[in-house]
């Protein structure tokens, strides 16, 4: 007589059962955000990467949900991309309606998610998405957002 022996199936992910990737995540964003839990880190994380899914589109969105704990690149993937790419700003204005928080802790919350998602994906990565996004994002990536200069008008003279 065969004996069946029983293969053991990993259980599916629930909201119970998080990754370690993930929980590095959280307590990253609930240090830099300041945040007094770990469910209101989780909660900036949430809004914040369901914001950014909404913005970017094509391989920088692939490749940054490639390198996000599986629980983070199902929130960012999860979002349809808008029609109307937001400035930096817009992006911070429309997070706080969405979550009926004040601009400035939304800009905070921002802030702390994307410090840490910049550990995780990279500097060249990190390079562009920003040049993908309208202006204003850099700041919100904690990088300096350089500007061209413009001629100067014709009829002017540089100092000698």
């Amino acid at each position: 007589m065969l004996q069946q022996t029983e293969t053991a199936i990993p259980a599916p992910r629930t909201g119970l059962q998080e990754s370690e990737d993930y929980v590095r995540l959280l307590e990253r964003v609930r240090y830099e955000g300041a945040h007094p839990t770990r469910e209101h880190a989780e909660e900036a994380v949430r809004d914040v990467l369901a914001a950014l899914g909404r913005q970017l589109v094509g391989d920088e969105r692939v490749d940054l949900a490639a390198r996000l704990p599986v629980e983070a690149a199902l929130v960012l993937t999860g979002q349809i991309p808008a029609l109307n790419r937001l400035t930096g700003w817009e992006f911070v204005k429309d997070l706080a309606e969405r979550t009926g928080r004040t601009p400035a802790t939304a800009r905070w919350n921002v802030s702390a998610v994307l410090a840490a998602v910049t550990r995780l994906a990279g500097p060249e990565l990190i390079d562009r998405i920003v040049a993908q996004l309208p202006p204003g994002y850099a700041l919100l990536f904690g990088r300096a957002e350089l500007t061209q200069r413009r001629p100067a008008a014709e009829g002017t003279a540089a100092a000698a």
